[in-house]
């Protein structure tokens, strides 16, 4: 806090506040932040859905350090101060990009000040602080205001100076960070993103597009990063995907296809966009239903299933290998049967009721797959492996259906 010694209206000097004043206010500072953050949450709606989405956790950090930062300078004036420095810079470079005035932002500094003059005076009849201490905390309490205000200008002129091609230029080499995954250091993905003024959320969700992507710019929320000019086109969605992105995901898409990746840590990212990629190609296959937004979360397990089709060729080659040797016809016929099987454990009465065949019928077929594969269907873990490739089966509209 600054050391200045101010004047009251009348030329008294106030001079500063004691030390003993911090162990008096400190107690109070948990329901003082509550209570300015209802404060100002009320006076100013646009900060009340900050709080409540990706982002709120660093903004309440950012308010708090604010407000600890000022008892601990009446504490000791020299204090530190680079994380609430930080902080206030970026809420200025926050309204910078989201097209605001300071205008917002300076009256919630100035609201929460007097939310804190008025605890400090209830707290001040408590202990019976005198008038010339609670006029010299109400001037060192503006002043600070003062100065949280200048910070935060810098920022927000610092954010004005660069030009709209460059910061989208930071924003996509953000998001190619985010991306790339490990071994790219986080430091550097927390370094570019105080750059650009984007708060590093705790999840995020990643939506792969149609190539070539037509996105209507304006129906795109602020903190959503993209990359259109990519061969695999891409949005970053700060958070899940929830009723409201939803909404602006159908409204910007313009008619471009996409598939919505799972919620993940942010240093996950790589995982989402692979999940989002992969359900698109799922779709190409016919093995998903195409619609204009497919959600991953709706196909978790055919996107299991089919994760590695390579591996899993191999996987039905060793399992159902040796009834490769069988005509087509009597092979799909006993693979129907075990499928049947598998699922119903069901007597032969039950399990022909199902294939629309003769008891008789399904105990000669059950009598040739235990001669071919018997020894797998009494082993616990081939059983299992043989129902993963029957169920990838009925999934593929292609090869497993030709192979064994």
């Amino acid at each position: 806090m600054p050391s200045t010694v101010h004047l009251s209206d009348s030329g008294e000097s106030l001079g500063p506040l004691p030390q003993e004043f911090a162990a008096i206010i400190r107690p109070e500072l948990p329901s003082l932040i509550k209570e300015i953050g209802i404060e100002v949450t009320r006076a100013y709606p646009e900060y009340a859905r900050l709080l409540n989405g990706p982002y709120g956790q660093g903004i309440r950090v950012g308010v708090e350090q604010s407000i600890s930062v000022f008892v601990d300078q009446v504490a000791e004036p020299s204090a530190p101060s680079t994380l609430r420095d930080e902080m206030c810079r970026r809420f200025g470079r926050y309204e910078a990009y989201e097209g605001r005035t300071l205008e917002s932002l300076q009256g919630a500094y100035r609201l929460g000040a007097r939310v804190a003059l008025r605890r400090a005076k209830k707290v001040g009849r408590s202990y019976n602080l005198s008038p010339t201490m609670m006029l010299s905390f109400a001037d060192a309490l503006f002043a600070y205001v003062d100065e949280l205000e200048a910070l935060s200008r810098e920022g927000y002129l610092a954010a004005l100076s660069r030009s709209g091609e460059q910061h989208e230029i930071l924003r996509r080499r953000l998001l190619h960070l985010l991306l790339a995954g490990p071994p790219v250091p986080w430091t550097a993905i927390a370094e570019l993103s105080e750059q650009t003024g984007w708060l590093l959320p705790e999840q995020v969700t990643l939506v792969a597009l149609r190539s070539p992507a037509v996105l209507e710019r304006t129906d795109v929320d602020n903190d959503v990063l993209a990359d259109l000019s990519d061969p695999q086109p891409h949005l970053l969605i700060p958070g899940p995907v929830d009723a409201a992105r939803r909404r602006m995901l159908d409204a910007a898409l313009f008619g471009t296809r996409a598939a919505v990746g799972l919620p993940v840590p942010a240093a996950d990212a790589h995982h989402s966009i692979r999940w989002a990629r992969r359900t698109l190609e799922l779709v190409d296959t016919g093995v998903v239903p195409d619609a204009p937004l497919v959600l991953a979360e709706d196909h978790l397990v055919q996107l299991w299933l089919l994760s590695d089709p390579g591996l899993l060729d191999h996987l039905a080659a060793r399992e159902l290998g040796p009834l490769a040797a069988l005509t087509p016809t009597r092979r799909d016929r006993l693979v129907d049967t075990l499928r049947t099987w598998l699922d119903t454990r069901g007597t032969a009465a039950q399990m022909g009721e199902l294939l629309a065949v003769h008891p008789q019928t399904v105990r000669y077929r059950m009598r040739n797959l235990e001669s071919i594969i018997g020894d797998q269907l009494v082993d616990a873990e081939r059983r299992f492996a043989i129902e993963l490739v029957l169920r990838a089966r009925d999934l593929r509209p292609r090869g497993l259906a030709e192979g064994p």
